[in-house]
């Protein structure tokens, strides 16, 4: 029984040291947020199309590649 005292005592402190880190941090502002936000999935959008992109443009010439070989 002592074990699980000592567990539960632990898991108390570290739940109240958490709360008390917490409340130190600096959290943004609802702009900010809504501003990082904003920015983050424009990129993610630019990425994704890039990406998007880049691969059908190597899957063309993969195939253009394959297709020259397969005719040799």
């Amino acid at each position: 029984m002592n074990k699980v005292t000592k567990a539960i005592d632990g898991t108390r402190t570290f739940v109240g040291e958490v709360r008390t880190e917490l409340y130190k941090s600096a959290w943004p502002t609802r702009n900010e947020l809504y501003a990082h936000t904003i920015a983050v999935v424009v990129f993610v959008v630019i990425l994704s199309t890039y990406v998007g992109l880049s691969d059908w443009v190597l899957l063309k010439v993969i195939r253009a590649l394959v297709r020259t070989m397969a005719l040799s």
